[in-house]
C-alpha cells in the first residue's frame, strides 16, 4: 500500500507570482543530503514522502525550470535521479528517486552579496544511520597492562558545499584548499604515536558553525582547530595568521550557555552545571573558559612559529575575535587563516600540494610542540612525560622543540603572564587553577601585591 506523507507547506509570496528555477546543486554529507534550487523568485512549495520505491517529491507552485534537471550531477548522494513535469499546467513537480527512506526538510534564502538570488533549501535526513560523531577511542595497551588513551584533535575545514567561502585568482575556492590542508594534518596525526584526529567535515558538504563544535566536543577532543584561507579587498593583503577566542567572546559564550536550559546537565570540566547556583555556575564556567582560552593562546604561539617557517605573517601574535566556531567552554579551540587567497602569489601557493603539506606540517608541529609539554591527564603522552620517558615521535623537528632531546623531566612548567589593571594576585590565581602561594614561591615575590605590566610565571602544571 502506498503511503503518502504531508510535510510541510511553506509560503514566501502570493501564489500567483511566476519562479524559475535556474539551478540545482546536490551536496552529499554523513548524515544527510542537501538540494539547493535557485530561483528568479520566492515561491510557495509542498514537500511528501512517497515508498514502495522511496520517493521525495516537492511541487512548486507556479514555477518551470529553466534547468535539464535529470542532467544534475548526484553521484556520491542518496539521490539515484531527479525527474520534473508539469502539474495542473501551471505548477513544478520534481521527484527525486532516493535509496532509502529519507525525511526532508526545507527553508528559503533571501539574496545577499554572494548569492544574489532567492534560493530554496531542501535537506533529505537519513533516518536509519546513527549520529555517531566517533567511534569509541582508540585504548593503547602498555607493557604494564593499562590502558591509555590518544590525544583526540579535532580538524574542522571551513565552509563547504554551498559556502565555498573566499575564492582567489583562477576561481580557487577556500573550502577545497582548507579540507586538503586538513587532510594532510589528519595524515600526520594519523602517524605520530600518542594522537587521534577527528575530522568535523570530511567532504564538500556544510556544517553549521555551532554544529561543528558540538561535534568536536561529542568527540571529546583535547583541542579543536579550524582551518581557513582568509581574503581581503585589497589583492596585496599577505600572511598567515591565528586567532584566539576573545574575552569579551568568552564571557558572552558563557551567559549563553548560563542561560541555555539545554546545557544546565552538560559537563563542563567534568563538572555539571544542573544543581548548581546561577553565580557559582557562571564562576565555574568562567574558570573553563580563562583556563581554556590561556592554554589556546599558548598553542596558538607555538603554531604561529612555525608557520613563519614556511610563510610570511600577517600578524606576529595570536589575536583575538569573537569566532563562533571558537566558542567552546571546556575546549581549547583556534582558528588558522593559513594564508591570503585573496593574494595571487599566496592563492598560487595555496593551490599547490606541496605548499599545503608544508602548511599542515606547520600546524602538526605546533600541536604536537605543545602537546608533548601539557599532555591531558589519563593519556599516554602524560603517563609517558611522568615516568620521565621520552614519548616516541615520527616528527624528524621534534628535537628543535622538546628541549633540544634532553630527556624528560616531571618538574612542572610554567607560561607568562602580564598583569592588567584591575588584576589582583588572588584573581589571577583563581583564573589560573593555582594556589597562590605557588605563585609568588615561582615568582620570588615577598607580597601579594602586582602592578600593571608586570610579567609573572604560571604554572602550568
Amino acid at each position: 500500500m502506498m503511503r503518502v506523507f504531508l510535510l510541510l507547506i511553506t509560503v514566501f509570496a502570493s501564489a500567483w507570482i511566476h519562479a524559475d528555477v535556474k539551478d540545482v546543486r546536490v551536496w552529499q554529507s554523513p548524515d544527510k543530503t542537501r538540494l539547493v534550487f535557485d530561483l528568479t523568485e520566492p515561491l510557495e512549495h509542498k514537500i511528501f514522502t512517497l515508498n514502495k520505491p522511496d520517493r521525495v517529491v516537492i511541487d512548486l507552485l507556479a514555477a518551470k525550470s529553466l534547468k535539464n534537471l535529470s542532467g544534475v550531477d548526484v553521484n556520491g548522494t542518496n539521490v539515484k535521479a531527479i525527474r520534473s513535469g508539469k502539474r495542473n499546467k501551471k505548477d513544478l513537480r520534481i521527484v527525486l528517486d532516493v535509496n532509502q527512506a529519507l525525511t526532508p526538510k526545507s527553508f528559503p534564502l533571501k539574496p545577499n552579496k554572494k548569492y544574489p538570488y532567492h534560493r530554496l533549501v531542501v535537506d533529505l535526513e537519513n533516518k536509519k544511520t546513527t549520529r555517531a560523531v566517533v567511534a569509541p577511542v582508540k585504548q593503547i595497551k602498555q607493557t604494564t597492562g593499562t590502558g591509555k588513551r590518544n590525544i583526540i584533535i579535532a580538524i574542522d575545514a571551513g565552509h563547504g558545499g554551498e559556502d565555498p567561502g573566499a575564492i582567489g585568482p583562477g576561481r580557487i575556492y577556500e573550502k577545497r584548499i582548507v579540507l586538503a590542508i586538513s587532510k594532510e594534518l589528519e595524515k600526520l596525526l594519523k602517524k605520530e604515536p600518542g594522537f587521534q584526529p577527528f575530522m568535523v567535515r570530511t567532504g564538500d558538504y556544510y556544517i553549521g558553525l555551532r554544529e561543528r563544535t558540538a561535534k568536536a566536543r561529542k568527540a571529546n577532543a583535547d583541542f579543536f582547530v579550524s582551518i581557513h584561507a582568509d581574503a581581503f579587498k585589497h589583492p596585496s593583503a599577505h600572511g598567515s595568521s591565528v586567532f584566539v577566542l576573545s574575552e569579551r567572546g568568552a564571557t558572552s559564550e558563557a551567559a549563553r550557555w548560563l542561560a541555555d536550559k539545554e546545557n544546565e546537565s552538560d559537563l563542563i570540566g567534568g563538572v555539571s552545571l544542573e544543581d548548581k547556583e546561577d553565580h557559582l555556575a557562571m564562576t565555574l564556567l568562567d574558570l573553563s573558559m580563562t583556563a581554556k582560552r590561556n592554554s589556546s593562546v599558548q598553542i596558538g604561539s607555538g603554531i604561529l612559529k612555525q608557520m613563519g617557517k614556511v610563510s610570511r605573517l600577517h600578524k606576529k601574535q595570536v589575536e583575538e575575535a569573537a569566532f563562533v566556531v571558537l566558542k567552546a567552554p571546556d575546549m581549547p579551540a583556534l582558528l588558522v587563516e593559513t594564508g591570503f587567497i585573496s593574494n595571487p602569489g599566496e592563492a598560487k601557493k595555496l593551490a599547490g600540494r606541496k605548499y599545503q603539506k608544508k602548511m599542515a606540517r606547520a600546524i602538526f608541529n605546533g600541536i604536537n610542540q605543545y602537546f608533548r609539554s601539557h599532555p591531558p591527564r589519563g593519556t599516554l603522552l602524560a603517563s609517558r612525560l611522568e615516568s620521565g620517558t621520552k614519548p616516541a615521535t615520527n616528527n624528524s623537528n621534534w628535537r628543535s622543540v622538546s628541549q633540544s632531546g634532553k630527556p624528560y623531566s616531571s618538574k612542572p612548567a610554567y607560561r607568562t603572564y602580564v598583569v592588567r589593571s584591575g588584576d589582583t594576585l588572588s584573581g589571577i590565581a583563581v583564573k589560573s587553577r593555582v594556589a597562590m602561594s605557588k605563585i609568588r614561591r615561582l615568582n620570588k615575590l615577598k607580597s601579594d601585591n602586582v602592578w600593571v605590566g608586570q610579567k609573572l610565571k604560571i604554572p602550568t602544571s
